[in-house]
């Protein structure tokens, strides 16, 4: 079930007109999807790539969620020691910060009481190297996932790009379904930006793991150490002003920019004369809005193919069967209506198929018609048969189209159906004992022969604002549930009602949430019920 604006149909017979047809219901549509099979081959190599594309970013997404969660955990780690430094600076009095405090430790001056305190009796040496093991096994756990998930990924994602930038520029036979060679060179492009993206994190992950490490677990010395800036500026940039590694996998409310020094970003726009990215502002990005952007570039590039074959899929016929005036004010997908559509081989057309090598084969459409679609139309079920003959025989001027409404006895109400084999219908009913438990009551499966039913052909109307089961009020056959083959279930039923052809068997779900399995080629006599 769908909902859709009928642009224009235009056929043999003439115009389909909708004049005043707004009412929501349920059609029966024939699509002319010949472009699937006329372009087989090449839907079938683009889809695999794309899906193959589309496993392999879930496996990117995935990676960078596990490796922003960890880090994050790791960091709030450190973060719950050393934030109680600044609430001991404020007790004894001092101005200064913590980066403050913690430059004048590091440059070799004294030691001021609150950082004195914070070391001997808040962090102390079990408190170094319990941080110092979690920021390791964090670092650790991070290259691990790149290396053997994300890199990986990100690499194949940029080789499958290729082969499809590769099958866009062959216009004559990819352009017709879609391949859009500027959209495709275009997530081509920023798949190649996420891989360089996934080196640079390396090389800041390693960084910022090799010197908080190294300053973590340095011996203490009697002896003044040596100053290193590097080794400062590095510890108090990463550890307290800001979180690289955090601000690589993240995407903030706010974008923020990586900074580049001007030689780097010089040397990025000489290389697009060599055939490098044309956005030259990549490495100003992090790796998860990179991330972000080749998404977004897959999805306008794989968006192409559906909406160029999306119109060329043809409406050849269009069916009303009947109004659904609930739909109006609620959404379509809370209405369930038990519906079922297959195809048998066609025994008035044997003879033809005998000369044409072809099995000729016959449409059924079956399912309930809701009690509120008519007024004069209550607990039916209706087949119709012949629609996709009807729409090739419109072209010989005859129609094939049939249905048949079938009442459905008082006491029985119906659950749902479904085709079997050999033109035949399941029926899955409940008999009605006016008991208000959900668990009581009886139900009932019969087995109807659809080919001995007393169809009875519909007109063809080029106006679609005609409700065609209208036709068939007066010509309703009633349901005799003792001449078919029934089966009895001591259960209420619920859908959905599960057939197996092959199999011959159907599965049913009582209102406990059982499953009850049944052998419908056996009588009920012959074999009890296997549960």
């Amino acid at each position: 079930m769908c909902s859709g604006d009928l642009v224009e149909v235009v056929d043999d017979v003439g115009v389909i007109h909708m004049t005043g047809h707004n009412e929501h219901g349920l059609h029966c549509l024939a699509l002319n999807t010949a472009i699937f099979w006329n372009r087989k081959n090449e839907l079938h190599q683009v889809a695999q790539q794309a899906s193959n594309i589309e496993d392999l970013t879930e496996v990117v997404r995935a990676s960078l969620s596990v490796m922003s969660r960890q880090w994050s955990d790791a960091m709030h780690t450190f973060k719950e020691k050393f934030n109680s430094l600044s609430t001991l600076i404020t007790d004894h009095g001092l101005d200064s910060s913590p980066q403050e405090e913690f430059l004048s430790l590091l440059g070799g001056a004294r030691t001021s009481p609150a950082v004195h305190q914070f070391l001997v009796n808040t962090l102390g040496e079990v408190g170094v190297k319990r941080i110092s093991k979690v920021l390791c096994g964090a670092g650790k756990e991070l290259q691990r996932i790149v290396l053997e998930h994300l890199q990986p990924a990100a690499e194949v994602i940029g080789f499958r790009m290729g082969e499809l930038r590769g099958l866009s520029r062959w216009r004559a036979r990819y352009h017709g379904i879609g391949l859009d060679e500027p959209l495709i060179s275009n997530a081509t492009e920023k798949a190649g930006m996420l891989l360089v993206q996934v080196e640079r994190f390396m090389r800041v992950l390693s960084s910022v793991l090799q010197q908080c490490i190294k300053l973590l677990m340095s011996e203490p010395s009697d002896q003044l150490l040596p100053y290193n800036s590097e080794l400062v500026i590095i510890f108090l940039k990463c550890l307290y002003e800001q979180d690289p590694v955090k601000q690589l996998l993240e995407i903030s409310e706010t974008d923020y920019d990586v900074e580049i020094d001007l030689e780097t970003a010089e040397r990025v726009r000489e290389l697009v004369q060599f055939g490098g990215f044309s956005d030259t502002e990549y490495l100003r990005r992090t790796l998860a809005k990179e991330f972000q952007l080749l998404e977004l570039s897959f999805k306008e590039a794989f968006q192409m193919p559906f909406t160029t074959i999306s119109r060329k899929i043809l409406c050849e016929d269009l069916l009303p069967l009947f109004p659904l005036p609930s739909l109006s004010n609620a959404s379509s997908s809370s209405t369930r209506i038990p519906t079922s559509i297959s195809y048998y081989e066609d025994p008035s057309r044997a003879s033809s198929s005998h000369y044409t090598g072809q099995i000729q084969v016959i449409d059924y459409i079956s399912f309930q018609v809701p009690d509120e679609s008519f007024s004069d139309i209550e607990n039916c079920i209706c087949i119709v048969r012949g629609f996709m003959h009807n729409s090739d025989c419109l072209k010989k001027g005859y129609s094939s189209l049939e249905a048949v409404l079938l009442c459905v006895p008082a006491d029985y109400q119906c659950v749902d159906l479904s085709l079997y084999k050999d033109s035949q219908i399941v029926l899955l009913l409940n008999k009605d004992n006016n008991n208000t438990s959900e668990s009581a009551g009886d139900g009932c499966m019969i087995i109807l022969e659809a080919s001995d039913l007393p169809y009875v052909s519909l007109s063809r109307s080029a106006f679609v604002d005609v409700w065609r089961l209208q036709e068939l009020k007066d010509s309703a056959a009633c349901l005799h549930i003792g001449d078919e083959k029934a089966r009895t279930i001591p259960h209420c039923v619920i859908a959905p009602l599960a057939v197996s052809a092959s199999r011959g068997v159907a599965c049913v779900f009582a209102a406990r949430k059982r499953a009850l399995v049944y052998i419908l080629e056996e009588d009920e006599d012959e074999v009890s019920d296997a549960e």
